[in-house]
């Protein structure tokens, strides 16, 4: 795959996981709503990655803070504070030690909260990323 191939296979994969997002939340799993609303941000900021850098193969990691760091975007700080607290619904996915404390917070309110600025950050992401 060329350079254009990637950007669109991790921009076209949050799309699909951004759907994804919404049904879980319909569905009030609301914690696997949350860490697929990560994986979105994750797999745009992998599409800014591959444009920004030389190589086509994002580093395999799911820190929002250290992709984006890795990234040329200039992200307002409130994304990056907000992104950096997200990181932990990435956490609960993968390391079930986490679970506890997020499944005592992901209610229906906090889970459409946190979906908004979701919204908003994935938005905003998108419109900094031309047309491929």
């Amino acid at each position: 795959m060329d350079k254009i191939e990637h950007i669109n296979y991790w921009l076209n994969s949050a799309k699909d996981d951004w759907e994804a997002v919404l049904d879980i939340a319909i569905a009030k799993r609301y914690v696997h709503s949350l860490f697929f609303a990560h994986l979105v941000l994750e797999k745009i900021l992998k599409a800014h990655w591959v444009k920004d850098n030389e190589e086509n193969h994002p580093p395999r990691i799911h820190n929002l803070i250290r992709l984006a760091a890795q990234t040329k975007l200039e992200i307002p700080d409130e994304m990056l504070i907000f992104m950096d607290k997200f990181n932990d619904f990435q956490l609960e996915g993968r390391y079930p030690d986490y679970a506890n404390s997020i499944y005592k917070v992901a209610n229906k309110e906090y889970t459409e909260r946190i979906l908004l600025q979701v919204e908003s950050i994935r938005t905003w992401l998108l419109s900094k990323m031309p047309s491929v």
